[in-house]
C-alpha cells in the first residue's frame, strides 16, 4: 500500500534538497575562486576532467536549480507569506492586527512584493547590460 505524502513530508525534502544544492554551490564557487587560477589565466587547467568554462557552466547551473527550488519552496509557502505581508500591511495601517484580511486582499499583497522584487532584480540586470565597458583598444 503506498503511503500517502504529507506538506509536512514534501517540505522536509524539499527544505534537505535545498541544503545539498546550496552547499553544492558554495563548494563550486570555493573551487572556482580559490583552486583554479584566476580566470584570465586559467586556460589549460582541469580539475576532474572539467576546465574552468565548464566549472563556471557547473556553477551556473546549480544556482539556477537553486533558485528553482526556492521559488517552489515559496510557491508551497504562498498563503503564509501572502499572511504574513498582509498583516504586516494591516498593522502599519491601523496600529494592530484585529482585523482580518481576505484571501484575495493577502494575494494581492504577496504578489505586489513579488513583482517589486522582480522589477528591482531586472533593473540591475539593465543597468549591468547597459554600462558595461569592453576592453580598451
Amino acid at each position: 500500500m503506498a503511503k500517502k505524502l504529507t506538506k509536512t513530508t514534501i517540505n522536509f525534502w524539499l527544505d534537505t534538497f535545498l541544503l545539498c544544492v546550496f552547499l553544492a554551490l558554495c563548494c563550486v564557487s570555493v573551487i572556482l575562486r580559490y583552486v583554479f587560477p584566476p580566470g584570465t589565466d586559467s586556460a589549460g587547467w582541469t580539475l576532474w576532467g572539467l576546465d574552468f568554462l565548464a566549472w563556471n557552466d557547473v556553477q551556473f547551473f546549480t544556482l539556477c536549480l537553486l533558485a528553482a527550488s526556492v521559488l517552489l519552496h515559496v510557491m508551497l509557502h504562498w498563503t503564509w507569506v501572502c499572511g504574513v505581508i498582509g498583516n504586516w500591511v494591516r498593522k502599519s495601517q491601523s496600529g494592530n492586527t484585529a482585523s482580518k484580511a481576505d484571501n484575495g486582499s493577502r494575494t494581492l499583497w504577496g504578489v505586489g512584493l513579488l513583482i517589486a522584487l522582480l522589477n528591482v532584480l531586472g533593473l540591475v540586470i539593465a543597468a549591468a547590460s547597459l554600462t558595461i565597458k569592453g576592453p580598451l583598444p
